[in-house]
């Protein structure tokens, strides 16, 4: 079997320490180990895994990953892999110029949205909410508060009709800042 290099990803995993979904830093660290990825490390308490692997596929990586996690906690955890030079670039982008007061957050899919889904994400901005999409990112901007947010990141899930999980800016770029 032919050796590749290996490739330093992080696992974003949805729905990972919240709704009453409890999961230890350390247990994801061991299940991660357990399937011969190396150099396992957890980036704060909501379901940032960085990992080394020989796999290429970022598509075969999740389906090991959510089957493993699926076997070991007892629940479905969608996974979205990126690489460390994704998130590098992720974290560099600034789609908005007028962010003052604002929050940004990403939302992680699979693929990258159609035209028409990513028109019907566009059409929900309003004074409070705007996106842009980006490859396999969704760049969300929050004015005001969360609990003022009109919309959620299941808003952005059922708009463009696949899985996301959602990342505030903050920690990706500290993400970017320790591990890139």
């Amino acid at each position: 079997m032919k050796q590749y290099p290996v490739i330093r990803y992080v696992a974003f995993l949805r729905a990972v320490n919240v709704g009453g979904r409890v999961v230890k830093m350390d247990t994801l660290r061991r299940v991660f180990e357990s399937m011969g990825y190396t150099d396992v490390q957890t980036f704060i308490a909501s379901g940032n895994v960085v990992f080394d692997s020989s796999v290429k596929s970022m598509a075969a990586l999740e389906r090991q990953i959510e089957a493993v996690l699926l076997e070991a906690l007892g629940f479905t955890v969608t996974t979205f892999v990126r690489t460390l030079g994704e998130i590098a670039d992720v974290a560099r982008h600034q789609p908005f110029k007028d962010a003052d007061g604002a929050s940004l957050y990403v939302a992680f899919v699979r693929d990258a949205p159609s035209k028409d889904a990513a028109r019907r994400l566009l059409a929900l901005a309003n004074d409070h909410n705007d996106y842009r999409v980006r490859g396999r990112e969704v760049f969300w901007l929050m004015r005001g508060s969360f609990i003022e947010a009109s919309r959620t990141g299941a808003d952005i899930e059922k708009t463009l009709g696949m899985p996301a999980t959602v990342r505030n800016s903050t920690t990706v770029r500290r993400m970017a800042a320790k591990f890139c």
